[in-house]
């Protein structure tokens, strides 16, 4: 009965700790945000300064798997380089030797008092301030986690619960299977500060224990990186490159600290069995400081190279993919400006049909509420004209220097109008967003609503067709069709705008409809102009309408 009392304060110790290490971090973020943002903003390209700010930031919210989803996040944004991001990560490994300091302080008298500061902060949350309710979060959690401890090491010093790990550990005292237990440790619960707490709070309650929570606790640093693996399954390739690197690295150093500490074992723990016992957590916390310090300085100046390398062995298997899109461009026709025009013209065909059918596609599932059979197609559609957009500009760049004055033209007019196709995509991705959201909100148009987008879509469908002609063969009779269309699109839309309204006010309509209703109509409107964009191009460059231009 005894014993079966101890594990439960010693798991309920564990729970409180983490909890009030949580509360505390949430406090910190709560207090800090705005200033976490800030330093992640000014970010620049010294890694030495990325490595401090990311050591402060898990220092402060004392959380480095948090420092590394949000280091996830903005490299998903394009809003940091391999650089910094990698080098954020470095110092978040620092930052997070932190709570093994905290952890160490416990076996300090004055450990009892920084649990009073839980009731402090208790008291201070019935302030209705903001800043001072972040205050007691801090207080609370930073109380809480002291007491978790407490908790922790009454329920270590128990004879059975020693016993028992005696036995554990002298069963699995081989190096590396330890280091493999603390990052399995670590990955399950993603949190090493948790592991580290256990583990230094376990070599406190007997000092025999600090070999094997040296391995542990290395251990403890590759398993730290398991929130980070998660987030950067929905990341982009660059912030694969640098947690996946981080992790080859993470490993490599784990692995070569264990075996100096395991070929130096004799020496180095008699040497440390020498200090005080009550000393020990604090030696194991420091260690911790220590390891992280000459890895990171050993680390920073390779971070090219791995950048280098990264890129050969994590290959952008979706880049490569969209490759596959581009048919007519490629750098050997640059030497032959003449005919590389020419197939940047069919290039932008190839590009402009593709918008087309996912411009369609996504006006089919706003009208139709139907999402799930082709939403992947759609999204994997959309990337791919983001793509050919960003290559096809790329090659006009390098096209441009090569070309003659009458070429120069077309490229300045070609950039232009890759830049209205790419915004047609973007409306058909719009519209699947928003059909998104009318599911949710179990909103549909009504059968008269529906006829009339249908005649809308009838329109437009032969604007594309208009437009593509005019554009391809520079055709001034489709211009001028072109110029038609749209107007019947500018009355459509005031038409079609009215009858909505007319319909709601006769109780005909559902009124929570009318910001999907205008938003369609706006989008078609924009669409429209795009595609009279696309066919201004052949006489006005940037696909500016002209005025006096028809032609009978």
């Amino acid at each position: 009965m005894e014993l079966a009392k101890t594990i439960i304060y010693l798991l309920v110790g564990l729970v409180v700790f983490v909890t009030g290490m949580n509360m505390m971090s949430s406090g910190l973020k709560d207090s800090a945000g705005r200033f976490i943002r800030k330093l992640f903003k000014k970010i620049g390209n010294n890694v030495f300064a990325s490595t401090g700010i990311g050591a402060g930031v898990t220092a402060i919210i004392q959380s480095s798997g948090a420092t590394m989803v949000m280091v996830v996040g903005f490299l998903s944004a394009g809003a940091l380089t391999f650089g910094q991001g990698f080098s954020l990560i470095l110092g978040a490994f620092i930052g997070t030797t932190v709570t093994g300091l905290f952890v160490a302080l416990s076996s300090f008298s004055f450990s009892i008092f920084l649990m009073a500061l839980a009731f402090v902060g208790f008291v201070a949350g019935f302030f209705k301030n903001p800043t001072v309710k972040s205050i007691s979060k801090i207080l609370i959690g930073f109380g809480l986690l002291f007491f978790g401890l407490e908790a922790m090491k009454s329920s270590f010093a128990y004879i059975d619960i020693q016993n028992a790990l005696v036995s554990f550990l002298s069963s699995i005292s081989f190096p590396l299977l330890l280091m493999v237990i603390g990052a399995l440790l670590t990955a399950v619960t993603q949190s090493s500060s948790a592991t580290n707490g256990i583990v230094i709070v376990m070599v406190m309650s007997n000092p025999n224990f600090l070999s094997s929570g040296f391995y542990l606790v290395l251990g403890a640093t590759i398993g730290a990186l398991m929130p980070a693996l998660i987030a950067i399954v929905k990341g982009n390739n660059l912030s694969r490159r640098v947690i996946l690197s981080t992790l080859i690295c993470r490993t490599l150093g784990a692995l070569i600290m264990t075996l100096i500490v395991w070929a130096v074992s004799k020496p180095l723990f008699d040497w440390l069995s020498t200090f005080p016992a009550e000393n020990t957590g604090l030696i194991l916390a420091i260690f911790t400081v220590i390891y992280n310090l000459i890895y990171v300085l050993l680390i920073l100046p390779l971070i090219k190279p791995i950048d280098f390398l990264s890129i050969k062995i994590f290959k952008d298997k979706s880049k490569e993919k969209k490759k596959a899109a581009l048919h007519f461009i490629n750098d050997n026709l640059l030497d032959t400006p003449s005919v590389a025009i020419i197939q940047v013209k069919k290039e932008i065909e190839s590009m402009y049909n593709l918008a087309k059918e996912n411009f369609f596609l996504g006006l089919d599932m706003m009208l139709n509420q139907n999402v799930n059979p082709r939403a992947n197609e759609l999204e994997n559609k959309e990337e791919t004209i983001d793509f050919i957009n960003n290559e096809i500009s790329e090659y006009l760049i390098k096209l441009s220097s090569k070309a003659s004055i009458e070429d120069e033209t077309s490229i300045g007019a070609y950039y232009h109008v890759i830049n209205d196709i790419e915004r047609i995509g973007d409306h058909g991705y719009n519209f699947y967003e928003m059909a998104k959201k009318m599911i949710d909100d179990d909103l549909s148009f009504s059968g008269v609503a529906k006829e009339e987008f249908d005649k809308y879509k009838d329109v437009l469908n032969e604007m594309f067709d208009v437009a593509l002609k005019a554009f391809m063969e520079g055709n001034q009779q489709s211009l001028n069709r072109l110029i038609e269309l749209e107007d019947i699109t500018d009355k459509m839309k005031e038409t079609y705008s009215n009858a909505h309204f007319k319909r709601i006010k006769n109780n005909e309509c559902n009124n929570e409809l009318s910001p999907y209703h205008s938003s369609l109509l706006s989008e078609l409107e924009r669409v429209a102009d795009h595609l009279t964009n696309i066919g201004y191009s052949i006489i006005n460059p940037t696909g500016d309408e002209v005025e006096h231009i028809i032609h009978e």
